[in-house]
């Protein structure tokens, strides 16, 4: 936790943390090694390490939360939806799931952007959280189906209470704690594979910074200047570490069965 607020407040306070704008050049410290004013160093056309870091801790971050929650959601509602009304709705549902598992996600990606090409910061959010919450769905699945045959759903249901709103008000919510794993989980899925696309340069385009590109930017200066692809690459794995670690920890948490309860 202390590692994702730490990356989280960089992000949000970018403006105030840094001395440079991320696309400002000074050409005469090109890969210039970190000093007291460039904590960093530079990059290669003279950009500040530390203002494209801090800027781009807000694409990564920021496409890794909201494409989870994109899939979370999604996935959460098609879960629910198969795991409550079964038959012919949990056969075709997991059906179309079973195929979205089958396909390699990356090729899905990379075929959404062939097919619509340079995709905006809006549309590769849309993109990797379409494409992600097949897995979510099985886990709210399975969770629904226990929570559907507990008592008090089916005195919600004597009462008369119409199946969305039962799914709405008191299955989804009691599943919550797969959905908030999932999503802890997820993010780091998503900022790698957002990380990926941006350097293969298909994802973030230059020169909007994200720690992806940041790494494509500096992969020639590898022994010249390991600084400009050393640290976003150290803050991608701290940071899919501490989501990785976060997700156990709530799943400990919020899994009486876990605990030994």
């Amino acid at each position: 936790m202390v590692v994702l607020v730490f990356l989280a407040t960089v992000a949000l306070c970018a403006p105030l943390v840094t001395a440079f704008a991320p696309y400002q050049q000074i050409l005469t410290l090109q890969d210039h090694p970190p000093t007291w004013l460039h904590p960093l160093g530079t990059d290669f056309i003279g950009r500040d390490v530390w203002s494209r870091f801090a800027y781009g801790a807000r694409v990564s971050l920021g496409v890794g939360t909201l494409g989870m929650l994109v899939a979370v959601t999604l996935g959460g509602l098609v879960g629910a939806a198969a795991g409550y009304f079964r038959g012919w709705t949990d056969a075709l549902l997991m059906r179309c799931v079973d195929i979205g598992l089958s396909i390699p996600r990356i090729f899905l990606v990379l075929a959404g952007i062939a097919l619509w090409g340079k995709l905006g910061l809006t549309a590769l959010i849309m993109l990797l959280g379409f494409t992600g919450w097949f897995t979510t769905s099985r886990i709210v699945r399975a969770e629904v189906m226990s929570v559907r045959e507990r008592p008090y759903t089916d005195a919600v249901r004597a009462l008369g209470a119409r199946p969305w709103w039962i799914v709405l008000r008191h299955v989804l919510p009691n599943s919550a704690a797969a959905l908030i794993v999932s999503a802890a989980l997820g993010i780091g899925n998503m900022m790698l594979l957002e990380a990926g696309l941006s350097f293969l340069g298909a994802g973030i385009q230059p020169p909007h910074p994200s720690w992806g590109n940041m790494i494509a930017d500096g992969r020639d200066q590898l022994g010249t200047a390991p600084w400009t692809t050393l640290f976003p690459g150290l803050a991608i794995a701290l940071a899919v570490m501490a989501l990785n670690a976060t997700g156990d920890a709530l799943r400990d948490a919020l899994d009486p069965k876990a605990r030994g309860v």
